[in-house]
């Protein structure tokens, strides 16, 4: 029952193909363990536990470790984007595009020419 009310936390794990997932249902609880690939993936995950459970979920026990912690997530950009977008996107905050610039110096001489496609670090603020 209490695995049925999570379904849509456990169906976000696989779709971030969350590593070494394992979900057991023990006296009332849902224990969640697994590694998410990076900090926000991992962030996701908890925002979906309490849309679904609340603040602080008494119905479930979560251990979500993070592979690459050298990183806040990493990002394929679209048609479209600018770092300012990408910026609002991981940090809520447009005006942070330049930490953004600065981590993919390696591939970025200008922080307004991105390009379809480039695989670009968002870096731990």
């Amino acid at each position: 029952m209490v695995k049925a009310k999570y379904q849509s936390v456990l169906d976000l794990g696989e779709e971030l193909k969350i590593q070494n997932g394992d979900v057991k249902e023990e006296n009332g609880q849902l224990h969640i363990h697994g590694t998410a690939n990076t900090q926000y993936e991992k962030n996701l995950l908890w925002d979906k536990i309490k849309e679904v459970g609340g603040e602080n979920p008494s119905d479930l026990v979560a251990d979500i470790k993070v592979a690459d912690t050298s990183v806040y997530a990493r990002h394929t950009v679209s048609s479209g984007e600018s770092l300012s977008k990408i910026a609002k996107h991981y940090y809520k905050d447009p005006m942070k595009y330049n930490a953004i610039f600065e981590a993919n110096r390696d591939k970025l001489d200008n922080p307004d020419m991105i390009h379809p496609g480039q695989d670009l670090v968002i870096p731990n603020l």
